[in-house]
This record gives C-alpha cells, structure tokens and sequence, in this order.
C-alpha cells in the first residue's frame, strides 16, 4: 500500500512560485511513476507532471509546461513540484498520486492518490 501526504499550497500573487511536496511511502519500489495532478472548481481533473521513480522520464501537461518542473529527491521519497510563473488559472487543489508501473497523465491509471493542497493564484 502507498501513502501519500502533499504539503506547501498556499496563496500567491500572479507571476510567483510556489513549491509542493509529496511524501511517498513505500519508496523503496522504484517500478513506480508519481504525478501531480489538480482539479479547479466546476472543471475536470487535469494531469500536471509525471515522474518515474526509477530513472529520468518526465512528462508535463500542455497548460504547465516551460513553467512547472517536478523532480524527486535522491531515494525518490519525496517528489517535488516546483510552479513559476504562476497564474490565477493555476488555482486548483493539487493532488499526488502513484502507479505501479508506467508513466502517463491519466488519472483514471492512478490506484494510490493524496489528500491535496490548495493553491490559490490571485492579486
């Protein structure tokens, strides 16, 4: 069984950055992709960033990308998913999740999934 317990939402101007944390358990299984994914009120839930725990793959969504940049520490117990450039549009709980297996940006392939973090983008 993965756990998963993001931290580090919070309120922020346009233009700014933040930096969320996903604390995974069970680390220790490198055959595993984690991904950030967020769900805005009245709006489906949209993949951000995935990473595979075993190596360098990355993959972005279209709305993020040249602006979000996940990466994981050393032993791939924490994954990390640091936000530039942010916009209002940006607001949306932001949720962790893991897969045994490959990496992809549909939440519908994710069996283990966090509690969230709010992030709220607004001047």
């Amino acid at each position: 069984q993965v756990q998963l317990v993001e931290s580090g939402g919070g309120s922020v101007q346009p233009g700014g950055t933040l930096r969320l944390s996903c604390v995974v358990s069970e680390y220790t299984n490198d055959n595993k992709c984690i991904a950030w994914f967020r769900r805005a009120p009245g709006k489906k839930r949209e993949g951000v960033a995935t990473i595979w725990t075993g190596g360098d793959y990355r993959l972005y969504g279209d709305s993020v990308k040249g602006r979000f940049t996940i990466s994981r520490d050393v032993v791939g117990s924490t994954v990390f998913l640091l936000m530039s450039s942010l916009k209002p549009e940006d607001t949306a709980m932001y949720y962790c999740a893991a897969r045994i297996g490959g990496c992809f940006l549909e939440d519908s392939l994710f069996e283990y999934w966090g509690q969230g973090t709010q992030v709220t983008v607004s001047s």
